[in-house]
């Protein structure tokens, strides 16, 4: 990767989720996994691609994480999403962003995932700047998929769909996101600002993210997913049950 490549690339990471399903007081993305909150975890695993991440928050615990980021070093920039209205709505938040008008690429990731894997990262960032993609993210193969891939006849990304959105509460088997994604910044904003039908869930009415990929598809753009996730990298802290065995 060249440095002007990797320049371009700015990390966004959506922390703004009030941990409400893992039963805590506060953000999920403050909890601490061996003595280390996971945003601190997530920051220093992308460090590499980019030392002053944006992460978008719940402003009413600005004063907590910006505290738990300094006393680990940590040079974030925080982004307040004021209502919690979806994930496609926090990205948006960016655009209020010092680094938005000179950024190309968006690493975004959620921040409830401790345990990225380098390799993950470096093979997705190379594949998506070499093969000039719009849009590439890892998957694996899972027996319990809250969110699965869905490909064309030719093996060409079609769609992501969140099972909840099926009205499904149960995880499904199949190909699934891991919640890491690498993408070109424009085209991806551009279709989160058009009042599109499937823009807002239909059991949250929250502004979603992950149905932009079958607008990219329509409109003839290059979407890659690569099977290269690890059983370590789809670890997400959804409960304390969950993740017990990691503490």
């Amino acid at each position: 990767m060249t440095s002007r490549s990797q320049s371009l690339i700015k990390v966004v990471i959506a922390a703004a989720g009030q941990g409400t399903r893992s039963g805590l007081p506060y953000p999920k993305t403050l909890f601490k996994i061996r003595e280390i909150p996971i945003i601190v975890r997530i920051c220093k695993a992308l460090s590499q691609y980019d030392k002053n991440p944006s992460i978008i928050i719940a402003p009413d615990w600005k004063e907590e994480i910006q505290n738990i980021l300094i006393q680990h070093e940590i040079d974030a920039k925080l982004i307040n999403q004021s209502k919690p209205l979806g994930m496609g709505d926090a990205l948006l938040q960016y655009e209020n962003s010092e680094f938005y008008k000179d950024t190309e690429h968006i690493l975004l990731i959620w921040g409830d995932i401790p345990f990225i894997q380098n390799k993950t990262l470096e093979v997705m960032v190379k594949t998506h700047l070499m093969k000039k993609n719009t849009f590439t993210f890892p998957t694996r193969e899972s027996n319990s998929a809250y969110t699965f891939v869905c490909r064309d006849d030719s093996g060409n990304v079609q769609e992501l769909i969140e099972t909840r959105e099926l009205g499904i509460k149960k995880p499904q088997p199949g190909e699934r996101d891991m919640g890491l994604f690498i993408f070109k910044k424009d085209p991806i904003f551009d279709i989160l600002k058009e009042d599109l039908p499937n823009r807002l869930g239909k059991y949250t009415s929250e502004h979603g993210f992950l149905y932009i990929v079958s607008h990219l598809y329509q409109r003839g753009f290059k979407i890659e997913a690569l099977k290269i996730a690890t059983e370590l990298d789809l670890v997400s802290f959804n409960s304390i049950d969950e993740i017990s065995s990691y503490l």
